[in-house]
């Protein structure tokens, strides 16, 4: 599903590079910048995840705590379960934990977001990146190299160990959001389900043609 994984998968099982084919996931339609915007009753950061370690919610929330000390009217929304420990979701002022929402409510949930931030520190790919920026909506994510084709040059990046690096790149997406909107729309648009079809048709081909060679 990405470059970065295509490495990782060549370089773990000792196979030749080019027989791993990359097919980007595609991004549904429903995901858009046009339709119902979710209001929280305040406006809030949002970060979609699975609670567990390997997504750097720790750094999050400290970033969000810095943030929020000149920005206390503002919310940190965490949509996603708890992996690790079941039942127990982030805390703190400001955050409201979601729990797992349908997928049918994401598009919605992005939209009604001033930024939308996915700090991980490793991904095969990335795709809510991808989904926020679909909808219109600017996005803050990790620096770490796992994310850099679903970030592109279309999301601000920062440090995962660096609290207040995310703080910087937050405010920043706060202060500034419509050119990172613009440039996520035009980068998201690249992820279609029918380029993903095709790349997966292309690797099939070349496996054939090298059968027959």
């Amino acid at each position: 599903i990405s470059g970065y994984t295509a490495n990782d998968v060549a370089e773990t099982l000792r196979i030749e590079r080019e027989r791993v084919h990359v097919a980007y996931p595609g991004v549904e339609d429903r995901f858009r910048p046009d339709g119902e915007r979710r209001d929280l009753g305040a406006p809030y950061v949002l970060g979609v995840s699975t609670v567990e370690p390997r997504k750097n919610l720790d750094v999050l929330l400290e970033a969000f705590a810095l943030v929020r000390s000149r920005r206390p009217e503002l919310a940190l929304a965490i949509a996603g379960p708890s992996g690790w420990a079941a039942g127990k979701g982030p805390r703190g002022e400001g955050v409201r934990w979601l729990d797992f929402v349908p997928d049918s409510e994401l598009p919605a949930l992005y939209r009604g977001a001033a930024v939308s931030v996915y700090a991980s520190r490793f991904e095969g790919f990335g795709i809510p990146i991808v989904e926020s920026m679909a909808c219109g909506t600017p996005v803050v994510s990790s620096a770490h190299p796992s994310l850099d084709e679903a970030s592109g040059e279309a999301a601000l990046r920062a440090d995962p160990s660096s609290p207040e690096a995310f703080t910087d790149a937050i405010e920043r997406a706060l202060d500034d959001p419509g050119e990172l909107a613009l440039r996520g729309l035009s980068h998201a648009a690249r992820f279609t389900w029918r380029a993903c079809g095709e790349a997966v048709v292309g690797g099939y081909r070349t496996v054939l043609r090298n059968l027959r060679s």
